[in-house]
């Protein structure tokens, strides 16, 4: 059993972007609510997890196009239904390629922080740009709350009693 409960206020550094529509609107989801993203902002792995995550892309891009010249050096015939048996198969890199888009988006966005941005919208080629541009404006907060973090080290584990023989 227990006997009290103890509140721990600790988002002093978390960071919550609320997401709109084209007409500025807030998102809702299901229940109503305003769909955010949310970042705490003294996870000394959020840098990383952005550089991860744009490295991340680059090589998905370079994995995707590296499998369409093979697709492309391949004999085409006709397909199963509309597509040719290449087109199909780019179709199905091209799928591939979305996933682990998500996948590079999610470790810096949270789990969920893509589907949250497309809001039932389907992939699309410049999705990872387009959310990059959104995400653009508020990275130099990392930077100050990453200085503001290093301060507080400083402060906290600094000499203060310099002077003392004075």
């Amino acid at each position: 059993m227990i006997d009290k409960f103890v509140k721990i206020e600790n988002d002093r550094d978390i960071l919550r972007i609320g997401l709109t529509d084209k007409n500025d609107k807030p998102i809702l989801d299901e229940k109503g609510e305003v769909v955010y993203w949310q970042f705490d902002l003294a996870d000394i792995e959020l840098p990383l997890k952005y550089s991860k995550c744009e490295a991340d892309h680059r090589k998905n891009q370079q994995n995707v196009k590296m499998k369409f010249i093979v697709i492309d050096k391949k004999q085409d015939k006709k397909g199963k239904y509309l597509l040719s048996s290449n087109e199909e198969e780019k179709a199905k890199v091209l799928v591939e390629f979305y996933k682990a888009e998500e996948k590079a988006l999610d470790l810096f966005l949270g789990e969920g922080g893509t589907k949250k941005f497309l809001n039932g919208r389907n992939y699309y080629w410049d999705m990872f740009e387009d959310i990059s541009k959104t995400v653009e404006p508020v990275l130099p907060m990392f930077k100050n709350t990453m200085d503001n973090i290093t301060n507080r080290i400083k402060n906290k584990y600094s000499d203060k009693e310099e002077n003392v023989l004075e």
